[in-house]
């Protein structure tokens, strides 16, 4: 359904139940779902270590991870063996997390994550404050003029699109929207619709 419907990327939450409570699903739903989609698979680490995992959903056939500030001692270290892997690399930052942590590792990723809600549970609603986040890491990608893209991942909606892309995100992360509705196809072709008139990456 994705894919007839235009999604340009698939997200794939993988929780351990320790980083976060949730248990999801490892890399064998991964690497199943790389052999029925051409949809480039965007894969966020909410676990705990998440250098033993990289490995992992490589092989089974991430294109895209990301991987929490807060769960990791060495992120350079780890973003490095994301890129040198051929995958596009990102930070994901949780909604307390400011983003002055990001000065010095800007420069080496394709994308920032700023979680909009607390990670762990899906249908939550939009923290407020993160808006301001995401502006304000506009601001600096394009002052620095960074080829850095910004997604956003939690209480993204079709009636709240508008204010993040103002805001600066270019890539919206939109779950319970579409899943929750009786007919997630046709939620998801308005979703792109509008996506394609505000220019999203």
């Amino acid at each position: 359904m994705v894919e007839k419907e235009g999604a340009d990327l698939i997200h794939l939450d993988i929780m351990d139940g320790h980083f976060v409570p949730s248990l999801t699903f490892g890399p064998d739903l991964v690497s199943q779902l790389k052999q029925i989609t051409r949809v480039p698979l965007d894969v966020h680490l909410m676990v705990d270590n998440p250098r033993k995992m990289i490995p992992e959903f490589h092989k089974a056939g991430a294109d895209w991870i990301s991987i929490h500030q807060e769960a990791t001692v060495h992120l350079h270290k780890d973003i490095q063996t994301i890129r040198e892997l051929g995958m596009k690399a990102g930070v994901a930052l949780n909604p307390a997390t400011p983003i002055h942590f990001l000065k010095d590792i800007l420069t080496d990723l394709d994308y920032v994550l700023i979680m909009t809600v607390n990670p762990g549970w899906g249908g939550q609603e939009f923290i407020p404050f993160c808006s301001r986040k995401v502006s304000q890491l506009r601001n600096w990608i394009s002052g620095r003029n960074l080829n850095v893209h910004i997604q956003v991942d939690g209480g993204i909606k079709y009636a709240n699109m508008d204010e993040m892309v103002r805001d600066g995100a270019d890539i919206l992360v939109i779950g319970s929207e579409i899943f929750h509705d009786e007919d997630p196809a046709a939620v998801l072709r308005k979703i792109k619709n509008k996506s394609d008139s505000l220019s999203l990456a």
